[in-house]
């Protein structure tokens, strides 16, 4: 019988992701799939490029949207949902651990629900079995995650995620 791969873990050994500090997030659709909506070029003097939502799209921008409210612990300080991920940079306060294990609070425990939530309500699991994170070291990598994440819809040919 062949043995099955053993999946590295792409987190922070000992690292408790319910911690105080901030987090750049970004959850991606399996197969690069562009489910969310589609990047286009507004008719204002200024061509700013804007995402246009698919029904997925506007769901998964509703429930970032109550993330703030379900964990009062937790504040998603700017968001940009993409045609095929989404990216989000959160703050957890200080003293707000609730006791749970590190792998199922804070921010393992947002994307769980994000990623539930969607697949209760379309009945499929669109997402990527994993995700990314980047624990935030100080304000200037902070601002650099903020520009990013304002500026992805207009640089969105280039970014990673991009398929051709």
């Amino acid at each position: 019988m062949k043995e099955l791969p053993v999946r590295k873990s792409i987190r922070l050994k000992g690292y408790d992701y319910s911690s105080a500090g901030y987090y750049f997030v970004t959850v991606c659709v399996e197969d690069g799939h562009e489910m969310l909506g589609k990047v286009v070029v507004g008719d204002a003097p200024l061509r700013v490029p804007f995402i246009e939502f698919t029904q997925y799209g506007i769901f998964v921008e509703a429930q970032i949207r109550k993330i703030n409210h379900i964990y009062p612990h937790i504040s998603v300080d700017s968001y940009v949902v993409m045609p095929n991920h989404i990216h989000m940079l959160a703050t957890i306060e200080d003293g707000t651990r609730r006791g749970a294990s590190p792998t199922k609070a804070g921010i393992p425990r947002v994307v769980q629900s994000l990623k539930s939530m969607t697949t209760r309500k379309f009945g499929f699991d669109m997402w990527q079995r994993s995700y990314h994170e980047r624990i935030l070291r100080n304000e200037e990598e902070y601002k650099i995650r903020w520009n990013y994440i304002n500026n992805n819809p207009a640089k969105w040919a280039e970014d990673d995620y991009f398929v051709k």
